[in-house]
């Protein structure tokens, strides 16, 4: 039976091998109304480029060794934080190392990630930074998942949980925030660590959930990490075209032909399918495990190849969302430009999807409807709080021009889930419009990271709030690539980045411990 390959979407946030063999033959796609205005590393397939973020998620764990070494607890949470009713409860999981832990005695600190859209578990084997700095600073390592995530289900399955829009109603950023403040105020209890620190951490969407904690929740933890986390990205912040702008930039620093080829793509993927049996030929150009019924959906695929490629590209090979060469956009564009005379648009841009989708050449046939990371809570975000406007300018993108409509946004969720989004609701819970005046007055000790061929650098904090709310930005980074394990193969500019955030936090345990009058580390 024929190997299937899967497509992804969405901040943060580890999809399956997709590649296929170097043969100038196939084809690419677009986006649709409500998945093309959230596109966070999160959900993949269906009909659009969406949910992608990073968020990110669990089809490999299989096949993933642990690379590093963790008890897995529960903690039992009340379905509903904000209501006295007796309700039930679900098990949350979380991940904890304890094996450099200083102890209470030391005051060691406790360094929390907030987990995203996915299974935990793959977030702990994404997150070599925490492992790996946890040992000088004598802290306990905690990976708490995100509720509707991973195994972390109410109502004991995914089924139930997922059932209807009452039983996702208790899915939201408030009860995952208040779920992380239960849970650490829990866990220092039971350690008899009332006095130690605790640091958090997070990437994309967790990014966000780890700034916002400091917001929300400024005596749980002195410090948060907030690597790409594009707080900012929701209505009237930021120009809604500034996602697809940057990954446009990144295609055309690369190569102004390999970019052209690309922005043409749509028009002759829109024309050969309104030909006769052009969908039966883009079913065969672009290796597809079922019929084609309409080219949104292969321009959906499409488009989530050449994003989530502007948010992967590391300067060295590595499997965060697929299995990737280093500098991936390098070598797109190197496929598209190298086919032979002769070859035709969509040929050259299915040898460039295939860099993402097929790298390692293990792929039979592509699946476009799958989701491979159990993202589909994303949807759900999206369709209530999470809504990120994003739209596409043909001037600047290369992708097909797109504007941003609330009504047909509004029309998907209630034909969905039955569900009106409230698209004013996160930033009026999280520090209103101007977000950066109440980071400045109210906030503390919040890192900002950033990598500017990130496609979410436009929609995060890229300057200096305050002296203890930084921004530490670098040019060629890409998504939260600076939470991720070292490497021999880091570039100079990366490990200033860390040597940065690692002073900061330093400074935040320094000061912590000085008025508390211990000894420091």
């Amino acid at each position: 039976m024929a190997k299937p390959a899967i497509a992804v979407l969405s901040f943060s946030i580890a999809l399956l091998i997709l590649v296929l063999q170097p043969s100038c033959s196939r084809s690419f796609k677009p986006i649709s109304s409500r998945r093309a205005a959230t596109k966070f590393p999160s959900s993949a397939g269906r009909s659009s480029t969406a949910n992608r973020l990073d968020h990110l998620f669990g089809s490999q764990l299989s096949k993933q060794v642990p690379r590093y070494e963790y008890e897995t607890q529960h903690f039992q949470q009340r379905l509903d934080h904000f209501s006295f009713l007796k309700l039930r409860k679900f098990d949350q999981r979380y991940l904890i190392s304890k094996k450099h832990w200083s102890g209470p005695g030391r005051l060691g600190p406790i360094f929390v990630y907030c987990g995203n859209e996915g299974d935990i578990e793959w977030f702990a084997e994404n997150t070599g930074f925490l492992w790996e700095i946890a040992p000088s600073f004598g802290a306990t390592v905690v990976f708490a998942e995100h509720r509707y995530y991973g195994k972390s289900m109410p109502f004991g399955s995914k089924e139930r949980a997922y059932k209807d829009a009452n039983s996702l109603s208790y899915l939201t950023t408030e009860q995952a925030l208040a779920d992380y403040a239960e849970l650490i105020t829990d866990l220092k209890r039971n350690l008899s660590a009332e006095a130690c620190p605790v640091v958090l951490f997070g990437g994309s969407y967790g990014g966000m959930l780890a700034a916002w904690m400091r917001l929300k929740y400024p005596h749980i933890a002195i410090g948060a990490l907030a690597s790409s986390a594009p707080i900012l990205q929701f209505p009237d912040i930021v120009k809604p075209d500034s996602f697809y702008d940057i990954v446009s930039n990144d295609f055309k620093r690369q190569s102004t032909s390999c970019f052209n080829t690309i922005k043409a793509s749509w028009d002759a993927l829109t024309a050969e399918g309104q030909k006769k049996n052009g969908l039966s030929r883009l079913t065969k150009m672009f290796r597809l495990c079922w019929e084609l019924k309409d080219t949104q959906d292969l321009a959906g695929w499409l488009d989530t190849a050449f994003s989530f490629l502007a948010m992967v590209d590391y300067p060295y090979p590595s499997d965060f969302l697929m299995p990737l060469p280093g500098y991936p956009i390098r070598e797109v564009c190197r496929k598209i430009d190298g086919c032979p005379d002769g070859t035709s648009v969509l040929e050259r841009v299915f040898e460039g999807a295939s860099v993402y989708y097929n790298h390692t050449g293990e792929v039979d046939c592509f699946d476009l409807y799958d989701d491979p990371h159990g993202m589909g809570g994303w949807d759900w975000q999206s369709c209530t709080e999470m809504v990120m406007p994003m739209s596409s300018n043909p001037n600047t993108s290369m992708f097909p021009e797109y504007d941003f409509d609330l009504s047909s946004y509004n029309e998907d969720c209630r034909t969905q889930y039955k569900v009106d989004p409230r698209p004013e609701w996160m930033t009026t819970e999280f520090g209103g419009k101007d977000i950066m005046t109440t980071l400045k007055t109210f906030g503390s000790n919040i890192i900002f990271s950033n990598g500017f061929v990130d496609p979410w650098s436009g929609g995060s904090v890229t300057q200096n709030v305050s002296d203890s709310i930084v921004a530490l930005n670098t040019q060629e980074g890409a998504h939260h690539l600076d939470l991720r394990a070292a490497t021999a193969q880091d570039p100079d500019w990366l490990k200033g980045q860390r040597a940065a955030e690692i002073k900061l936090i330093k400074k935040w345990l320094s000061d912590y411990y000085k008025a508390k009058g211990a000894t420091t580390m």
